[in-house]
């Protein structure tokens, strides 16, 4: 094949993939990993353990994504991440206080930024708010049953950075951290803390449709 041929066909390889991906506007990502919480301190407990510790329950996102904006060297999408995780294991050195753990989830409407979005990689940035949900579970962690309220819902603040490798045209590999900053779940005691962090780690597949 001459140069001129070679050149010609790469150009109309080049534009047919971008008036491709220029088309798939909307994404559906499915993702899993783990949330990271901080230890709390618990006032009033023994000091040789006032410390509520939270364990790093498996997490699962799932993600709709659209398009909006695309100014070549960035786009803007709009995201809906849906975050639960069915287990966080507690502990603490309160006999017949605590629950054993509990479940929660976190639903926040967000605007993304991707860096070179039609790219082999894509870096990019999130921010975006909504409520999240805790429901601990009506058994105490030394025995018996959780008096009163097990539910908590409260106000969620969402900021995130992640990682688009492309496989295919229609599909991608994501790495993503994401901060649900959150109030506090009620678990029968009070802690230092009215708020915490659920630092979400992940990584799922992309689809481009």
């Amino acid at each position: 094949m001459s140069l001129k041929r070679l050149t010609v066909a790469l150009v109309v390889s080049v534009c047919a993939f971008a008036a491709h991906a220029a088309a798939q506007k909307n994404e559906l990502s499915g993702l899993i990993g783990r949330t990271f919480i901080s230890d709390q301190t618990i006032p009033g407990a023994p000091a040789f353990d006032n410390r509520l510790r939270i364990g790093d329950g498996l997490t699962f996102e799932v993600n709709y994504a659209r398009r909006v904006l695309d100014a070549g060297l960035f786009s803007l999408s709009l995201e809906v991440p849906f975050v639960f995780s069915f287990d966080q294991d507690l502990h603490a050195a309160l006999p017949n206080r605590i629950p054993e753990n509990y479940k929660s989830y976190f639903v926040t409407p967000s605007a993304r930024v991707n860096v070179f979005p039609d790219l082999a990689v894509s870096p990019w940035v999130s921010v975006g708010g909504g409520f999240g949900h805790f429901s601990a579970s009506s058994n105490l962690l030394f025995g018996g049953q959780t008096p009163g309220n097990t539910g908590t819902t409260t106000g969620v603040f969402q900021a995130g950075v992640g990682l688009d490798v492309r496989l295919i045209h229609k599909f991608s590999l994501r790495g993503e951290v994401r901060d649900f900053w959150s109030g506090a779940p009620q678990l029968n005691v009070n802690t230092s803390n009215s708020r915490q962090t659920n630092l979400f780690v992940g990584g799922g597949l992309v689809w481009h449709f």
